[in-house]
């Protein structure tokens, strides 16, 4: 059965970090693209960042580059996204997707950044 479960998300402080993990199973990551995007409420759906699979080549949304860096470990099934300089408006549920048209999903962590 495929399996996406993130983890890492929590509270943290403006200016703060926090480290986010994706666990795959039922199917080989390296095998697909994954990517990490986050939904705000009354918002959509947004990318945040993705990487190839063989993470040469990562890419990201405008409003976290240079904060924000993904990475994955084909040999463990894990793609990682480090947050650094979170700002309020980062708060969202962060979600982690496999495939370049995002065929599967997890069920999200929450990610709040506030004093």
């Amino acid at each position: 059965q495929v399996q996406l479960v993130e983890s890492g998300g929590g509270l943290v402080q403006p200016g703060g970090s926090l480290r986010l993990s994706c666990a795959a199973s039922g199917f080989t990551a390296s095998n697909y693209a994954m990517s990490w995007h986050r939904q705000a409420p009354g918002k959509e759906r947004e990318l945040v960042a993705s990487i190839i699979r063989t993470g040469g080549r990562t890419n990201y949304a405008d409003s976290v580059k240079g904060r924000f860096t993904i990475s994955r470990d084909n040999a463990k099934n894990m793609v990682y996204l480090q947050m650094n300089s979170l700002k309020p408006e980062d708060t969202a549920v962060y979600y982690c997707s496999a495939g370049a048209r995002y065929d599967y999903w997890g069920q999200g962590t929450q990610v709040t950044v506030s004093s």
